[in-house]
């Protein structure tokens, strides 16, 4: 049985991205068949398309991912939908359970039908929708892991989020607010009230402020849109302030220790979890900017590359 799915063969613009005709994938060992209802456009996925990579990392990009195109020419990380098939080792789930889940370096989402590890597969409660479910995956691991996990903001610390209105950045606001910190969030103009609706207590119009003029410190500075060198950082910190880089360069990665930190959240459920949780219980709300049919996933591809989306952008296969 075949499937559509987008498709990258050779790097390059949003019209690289085609509609093709493939195989269904069957179920083997721990993993799990799911019908697609929804799945990201992110940054990452623009990124390997374009072989764009962060500065240092062209090469090994590269080396990682194919030297012309993508080795996996189906892209996209996160999704939402519902079981169809099961492999002999996935234990606890059944066809027509709805689920989500990362697919991390495997990718494939962007496909109607994608095979997924059942240890990265969580189920999706009655009160969240297929989209909410996709959309909060890849900004809201992001998120959680560097705020929660790696800064460990704790209440009545002070947290600036540079780029507060991407995917990324819109889960930051909400959840280091729900951590009890005072947020302060930067965006363009026209998105400064989103900021404020997620729960912001101070917005910042980046182009009539620079990072430079903010005259604060601050406990926690997270970085989601790399645009924020460490070097250029320490203005910001205050004495045990800690800079999060959410798309670091090689240098800062390698380099990064103490009060930088780098790195990338992975995929596991118990963060997937804990952000589907949040979203049923309406502490969380992830924030959508565009839903698109598979066969113009192109417009989602561009739409990323504008840099003026708001939130994420999916697609419905």
């Amino acid at each position: 049985m075949d499937m559509n799915a987008a498709v990258v063969h050779r790097y390059g613009p949003p019209e690289v991205v085609r509609i093709e005709r493939r195989p269904r994938p069957r179920p083997t060992g721990a993993d799990v068949v799911v019908e697609v209802a929804a799945t990201s456009v992110t940054s990452g996925d623009a990124r390997i398309r374009a072989a764009r990579f962060p500065a240092g990392f062209a090469v090994p990009g590269r080396i990682a991912l194919g030297l012309r195109g993508p080795r996996r020419a189906v892209l996209g990380i996160a999704l939402s939908g519902r079981v169809v098939e099961t492999g002999p080792k996935a234990t606890g789930l059944r066809p027509g359970d709805r689920v989500c889940g990362m697919t991390d370096m495997r990718m494939g989402a962007h496909a109607q039908y994608a095979a997924v590890p059942r240890d990265r597969l969580v189920g999706i409660p009655d009160e969240v929708d297929d989209d909410r479910a996709a959309a909060v995956l890849f900004g809201g691991t992001a998120a959680l892991w560097f705020l929660r996990d790696r800064a460990r903001v704790r209440p009545g610390e002070s947290v600036l989020v540079v780029g507060g209105s991407g995917a990324v950045g819109s889960h930051a606001v909400q959840i280091a607010r729900a951590l009890g910190a005072e947020v302060t969030a930067t965006a363009r103009a026209e998105n400064t009230d989103l900021l404020t609706r997620l729960g912001a207590h101070h917005a910042i119009d980046r182009s009539a402020t620079p990072l430079t003029d903010l005259g604060e410190r601050y406990d926690v500075v997270f970085d989601t849109a790399g645009v924020l060198h460490s070097a250029d950082a320490s203005a910001l910190l205050s004495p045990s302030g800690r800079l999060l880089l959410a798309a670091a360069t090689l240098g800062e990665t390698v380099t990064a220790r103490g009060r930088v930190i780098a790195g990338t959240a992975g995929a596991g459920r118990d963060l997937v979890s804990d952000l589907v949780d949040r979203v049923a219980e309406g502490t969380l709300t992830p924030v959508i900017d565009a839903t698109l049919p598979l066969d113009r996933i192109a417009e989602a591809h561009a739409r990323v590359d504008s840099g003026h989306k708001v939130g994420t952008v999916l697609v419905h296969p």
